[in-house]
């Protein structure tokens, strides 16, 4: 049993190492933790067992011969041969004939395997290297292992796919690697079908373990805005717990562009990410000529004539003390047109929103916004309360072009709220915020503000009938101004002003529900039982009447409004249970909700929320979520004047499926003042490998088309092919992406 575990061991270690080479080799994407997790990794505590038709040990030469279906195994790792011997003088294993490893789903073979344990070195000869969990291929004609972190392979190749004649494959005549190192391949090729079509005559590459440095797939775009463009990144492992991404983009029309990424990670509470853009950007939207007006865009009547372009982001959580953290967000942008030229590829506005919402919970102000927000923030959060204090600037590109900038920024803003809890002793429930804000502003008045607003709440039950909460709240707010020419007030002559107010809110509301069965009995299967569930609810709620135009204005609590006003809904769920396999729970989906509200306008002079004093009724509200079947989802929403007899809006958006991965999704929306469009996306599978698509937005208010695509996605079983070609307002783009399955993906930006 000694010989067995021995051989065994050597064999585990020098395969898990050589897969490592090759996946650092000629996949960036890999790491040793892919490889070494199935091969290299130790299983304490249960023993080796050998299983042969016959087991010979020579005494005088002191070694073990097994032959016959000879068997090691430990595990869910084996190791077969035809005949496996260790030699216990030299300290040397071999083992030759049908050599097969396997470890789980991955699966070592060769035709011969020589292991020195003294040295630890060792040659595969004709080897093979299955690792499952990528599809991933590894070959090898004789594979060294010469040092304590040296190979050398001969005649290597690395695919993922299956079959002796593989779509893709690349090749090296000769290769030479030390781990934590770097490597050498000779004539190293990429192989399409059988045929080279990329040919590397010396190659040097990092062979690391860890993250590892490097050019990453370039991206190579076509379009009328900035003609051909290419785009280069490079990724920067700096250390364990940092690394950067450096990126180059030429532009046949536009120049050149660099950017930079920076993030870092100290722990689960701490970690941070910066990127800069930078463009010296040969077209200018100034307005002198037509051509001129190609490089802008048409959704902001304002011009962009700076050249010098720019764009800096950053997110950080820092957690300071146990109790307290910060938070840091800066958007900076030169124009309101930049992020709209580059929100696709590599640190693009798209990805970088997406990146920023999945690593910090919070992502960027829409693209088209010329406002961006930056702010710093330090807080701590209680179990029942939280203190917020920090800084918010607002950016607004267009108003820097203009000799006066009136925009309000937050420098600083003190925040403590507390939520709804009991108040000791009593029935009663209350909550808490308050605030202090200074609003400072290049031009124009500069305002101190503190808001005060404690709430106090009563809820009652009648039994299981209706429920009756009646709530008030006191606001004071207090406010200092550094100049007084927009705010003349005679009484205030000292800049100081005051306001104190109440509110009182009265809300009843029911819940009734009723299951019906449908008979399919315990053993049946599908849907059994529907519960219908019924929540009436109105609500009153009065604010009185305040002169609000005698105070400055900054935000929403400025300007609390006058209310008195009767709000009633009526909300409908249905929810559908299904049995399950026998010993399971039943399972329940919510197929239907639907919701109708209105209000009433006890005061004729109140504004309803389109800023019309002279209609007691609000326009009607409709709401409904349908999932009827496993395969449909559908949403709409509407509201209908019942003054005008004609519908303020509404929006209808459908979304169809099935098992084979067809997909339609159609949304319309419709707004009374502002707009009326449609937008659809489409794809069928026309066969198990080949998909087609295409999408379409269409503006029927003004008939013009917004945007256009058509694409056709062929996937085989290592590789896949991406053509598109999309027509915007702006812009025409023709992308192609060609992506082989664990080497990485080129072709056109999409």
């Amino acid at each position: 049993m000694k010989t067995g575990k021995q051989i065994c061991f050597i064999q585990n270690t020098i395969y898990c190492i050589i897969a490592s080479i090759f996946a650092a080799a000629f996949i960036p994407s890999y790491s040793c933790a892919e490889s070494s997790h199935s091969f290299f990794r130790k299983i304490p505590g249960i023993p080796w067992r050998m299983t042969a038709d016959g087991i010979e040990y020579d005494q005088k030469e002191n070694r073990y011969v097994a032959r016959g279906n000879v068997t090691v195994a430990q595990g869910d790792r084996k190791l077969s041969a035809d005949v496996i011997t260790f030699d216990y003088n030299v300290m040397k294993a071999f083992a030759e004939g049908h050599v097969m490893m396997t470890s789980g789903e991955d699966v070592l073979t060769g035709t011969r395997i020589e292991a020195d344990l003294k040295d630890e070195t060792g040659t595969i000869s004709d080897g093979i290297i299955f690792l499952k969990q990528n599809n991933l291929y590894i070959k090898g004609g004789r594979i060294q292992k010469t040092g304590e972190a040296a190979y050398k392979a001969e005649d290597a190749s690395i695919t993922a796919c299956d079959g002796d004649s593989p779509a893709w494959k690349i090749t090296g005549k000769s290769l030479e690697v030390t781990l934590e190192g770097y490597g050498f391949a000779k004539h190293a090729a990429l192989w399409i079908k059988g045929i080279p079509v990329m040919y590397v005559p010396f190659f040097v590459f990092p062979a690391k373990q860890k993250r590892q440095s490097g050019l990453l797939i370039p991206e190579i775009e076509i379009s009328d805005r900035k003609g051909l463009a290419y785009q280069q990144p490079f990724y920067w492992a700096i250390n364990e717990n940092s690394d950067a991404t450096l990126s180059l983009n030429p532009m046949e029309e536009r120049g050149l562009r660099t950017a930079a990424e920076y993030r870092y990670v100290i722990d689960k509470r701490s970690k941070g990410t910066l990127a800069a853009d930078f463009l010296d950007d040969s077209k200018r939207d100034d307005g002198r000529s037509v051509s001129g007006k190609k490089w802008g865009y048409e959704d902001d009547s304002a011009l962009r004539p700076n050249a010098d372009r720019y764009w800096f982001r950053m997110k950080a959580d820092q957690q300071i003390l146990p109790e307290f953290f910060a938070k840091i967000d800066i958007d900076i942008a030169s124009d309101q047109d930049y992020l709209h030229e580059f929100k696709d590829g590599y640190l693009g506005f798209d990805k970088t929103d997406e990146y920023f919402r999945k690593t910090f919970g919070r992502g960027l102000e829409d693209y088209s916004d010329p406002v961006r927000v930056s702010s710093l923030g330090l807080g701590r959060i209680w179990e029942t309360c939280s203190l917020n204090t920090g800084i918010r600037w607002y950016d607004d590109s267009i108003s820097r072009q203009s000799d006066t900038d009136s925009t309000l920024q937050q420098l600083p803003f003190v925040r403590f709220n507390a939520v709804k809890q009991r108040i000791p002793h009593t029935p009663l429930y209350g909550t808490y915020s308050g605030d202090y804000t200074y609003f400072f502003r290049k031009d124009g008045t500069r305002i101190h503000r503190a808001d005060i607003y404690p709430r106090i709440y009563m809820p009652l039950g009648f039994g299981n009938y209706f429920r009756f909460e009646p709530s008030a709240g006191l606001r004071e707010t207090f406010w200092n101004t550094d100049e007084t020419e927009d705010f003349r007030n005679t009484a205030d002559s000292d800049n100081n002003f005051h306001r104190q107010t109440y509110d009182v809110k009265l809300a009843l509301s029911s819940d009734l529900s009723k299951v019906f069965d449908l008979g399919s009995g315990k053993s049946g299967s599908g849907t059994n039982r529907i519960r219908h569930r019924i929540t009436p609810q109105i609500v009153y709620e009065y604010v009185p009447d305040g002169d609000e135009g005698e105070y400055p204005e900054s935000d929403y609590r400025d300007q609390v409004g006058k209310k008195n006003r009767l709000t009633y809904s009526l909300t409908n769920h249905l929810t559908a249970r299904s049995n399950s396999a026998e010993g399971e729970s039943p399972s329940y989906r919510q197929f239907c909700r639907f919701k109708l509200e209105q209000s009433y306008y006890i005061d004729n002079d109140e504004s309803d929320e389109n800023g019309q004093t002279d209609r007691q009724f609000s326009p009607l509200s409709g709401e409904i979520t349908l999932n009827p079947g496993q395969f449909l989802s559908l949403k709409a929403d509407a509201k209908w004047s019942v003054y005008d007899n004609e519908f303020q809006s509404r929006n209808i958006g459908l979304n169809l499926w099935d098992d084979r991965g067809d997909r339609i999704f159609a949304e319309y929306r419709y707004s009374e003042d502002f707009q009326e469009s449609f937008f659809t996306d489409l794809s069928v599978k026309l066969s198990d490998s080949l998909t087609a698509r295409a999408d379409y937005e269409r503006n029927i208010r003004d008939g013009k088309e917004i945007r256009n695509s058509l694409g056709l996605l062929y996937e085989a079983q290592c590789w896949s092919f991406d053509l598109r070609h999309t027509t915007e307002s702006d812009d025409r783009k023709t992308a192609v992406m060609v992506n082989l399955y664990g080497l990485g993906e080129f072709g056109t930006g999409k």
